[in-house]
C-alpha cells in the first residue's frame, strides 16, 4: 500500500511539471488573476501589447536587412516611427514599371505628412533584380528618388521576398510607425487613397 501511495504521488508530480510553455503561462496568468484586481489589469495589458511577427494584417512585419546599390546595409527597422510601404519590384517586371508613377506620386504627396501612427511616409523598395546595372538604371529612369533601395541580386531567391512569401510582383505591404502591417497589395489609386486616409486630421 505504501508503494502504491508513492507511485500516485509521483504520477501527480509528473503531470504538474510536463505542461507546455504556453500552458504554464496560462496557468500562471490564472493564478495571478485570482490574487488582486491590479494584477489582473496588469496581465491584460501585457497580452494587448504582445504582437506576433507575421504577414497578416495586424502582425508585426519581419525585419529586412539588405544592401543598397552602394553596398551599404539598410534595415527596414531603421524606419520605425514612419508610415512605410515595403515595395517588391524589379527592373524587368513590366507591371512593376507601370505602377511606379503612382508610387512616385504617392511618395511626393505624403513624404513629409503626419499620420495617425507615423511621422513621414517612406518607401522601402526591395528589388528582385539579378543585374545591378539594370536595377540602378530603372531607379534612375523611373525617378524613384527615395533613399531606401535594397537587393541581394538573387532574382526570385531574394531573401526578403522568400521571407515575405512573394511569388508575384509588384506586391507591397504598408506598415505603420510601430511596424504593424495595416494594408497590403495596394495597386494604382488604391495606394494613394489608403495613404491619404491615414493622414492626421
Amino acid at each position: 500500500m505504501r508503494y502504491l501511495y508513492i507511485i500516485i504521488i509521483m504520477v501527480i508530480f509528473g503531470f504538474t511539471n510536463c505542461k507546455s510553455k504556453k500552458a504554464t503561462n496560462e496557468t500562471s496568468a490564472t493564478q495571478t488573476d485570482a490574487k488582486t484586481p491590479e494584477a489582473k489589469t496588469e496581465n491584460k495589458s501585457s497580452v494587448t501589447i504582445d504582437v506576433v511577427e507575421g504577414l497578416n494584417l495586424g502582425n508585426k512585419a519581419p525585419d529586412i536587412q539588405m544592401t543598397n546599390p552602394n553596398g551599404e546595409i539598410i534595415k527596414l527597422s531603421s524606419l520605425k516611427g514612419k508610415l512605410v510601404l515595403i515595395d517588391f519590384w524589379a527592373s524587368w517586371c513590366g507591371p512593376c514599371r507601370a505602377e511606379n508613377p503612382m508610387v512616385v506620386k504617392t511618395y511626393k504627396s505624403f513624404h513629409e505628412s503626419e499620420f495617425k501612427n507615423g511621422k513621414g511616409f517612406e518607401i522601402f523598395s526591395v528589388s528582385l533584380d539579378s543585374n545591378k546595372d539594370k536595377w540602378q538604371a530603372a531607379i534612375e529612369k523611373d525617378k524613384l528618388e527615395w533613399s531606401y533601395h535594397v537587393s541581394d541580386l538573387l532574382f526570385w531567391n531574394n531573401a526578403a521576398a522568400v521571407r515575405y512569401g512573394v511569388n508575384s510582383i509588384p506586391t507591397n505591404y504598408l506598415i505603420n510607425g510601430d511596424g504593424i502591417i495595416i494594408a497590403k497589395a495596394l495597386r494604382g489609386e488604391a495606394l494613394y487613397q489608403m495613404v491619404e486616409s491615414l493622414k492626421k486630421q
